[in-house]
């Protein structure tokens, strides 16, 4: 990776903690950023116990002051690559659906990686070099029904993406949205349960006929096939791929 400096939100755990590794082992500098210090310190432990030296930046991705005091804070290493990764889920029809919450989704998974992203993009211009990566997911491209907040965050990360990438046209920066179908986290594991008693079938039902139904692969997408995609987009050899949503579905969208 020579030597980039990657920021991952929602780096303690789950997906980001497994591109910290990966990307770690191939010579990148990591921070990973969490809201809580406590995983934060758990994160940083895991990785250096497989050989990776982490810092950490604890940061609720809701708050705009947080963002940018994390920036601020990060300014003696100047971040070439940030994963907007932090994520959470809620599953509920929308006449049932707690306006907190929906609003807190949109704020951490739609908001937060824009004001991130604008709070790094001076550094880059002036560098010459960055590389804004979103996790998306198959819900950036087409919807579940009970899921509308975290939808239309995803959806939203797309739209984000391709504006920004007209806006650096004039610079080595690239903005792009990674789509994956199902990852086997613990958020999924939380969804998975959540949709079983949203619609009152077993978890083995879910995975089966809503989860992994619509995929002719028929299998969960692994985090490293995730890690190796942003460590391809944070190439020099990614430098004309911006504006992109790059899709790891198992041919889902093909049909």
């Amino acid at each position: 990776m020579n030597n980039l400096h990657i920021l991952i939100t929602g780096g303690a755990s789950g997906i980001g903690l497994g591109v910290a590794e990966t990307l770690g082992k191939k010579g990148a500098r990591i921070t990973i950023s969490d809201i809580s210090q406590e995983n934060l310190e758990k994160g940083q432990a895991y990785l250096a116990s497989v050989g990776i030296e982490a810092r950490i930046e604890a940061a609720d991705m809701s708050r705009v002051d947080d963002i940018n005091a994390m920036v601020e804070r990060l300014s003696d290493a100047p971040v070439d690559v940030v994963l907007n990764n932090a994520g959470l889920q809620y599953v509920a029809p929308l006449e049932e659906f707690p306006e907190d919450r929906w609003k807190l989704l949109i704020d951490v998974m739609l908001v937060g990686p824009a004001m991130l992203s604008r709070a790094l993009m001076p550094s880059m211009r002036e560098r010459g070099y960055g590389r804004i990566i979103n996790l998306g997911s198959i819900h950036s491209l087409v919807a579940s029904p009970y899921k509308s907040a975290y939808v239309a965050a995803k959806h939203g990360l797309i739209g984000f993406a391709k504006t920004v990438a007209l806006e650096t046209g004039d610079v080595d920066i690239t903005a792009n949205t990674i789509c994956p179908s199902y990852v086997k986290t613990p958020l999924v594991e939380q969804q998975i349960a959540a949709q079983a008693k949203a619609n009152n079938i077993s978890e083995d039902e879910v995975i089966e006929t809503i989860m992994l139904a619509p995929m002719p692969k028929k299998s969960f997408i692994d985090i490293e096939e995730i890690a190796e995609t942003v460590a391809f987009l944070s190439s020099p050899a990614a430098k004309n791929i911006t504006g992109q949503a790059i899709t790891l579905d198992g041919g889902w969208t093909a049909r």
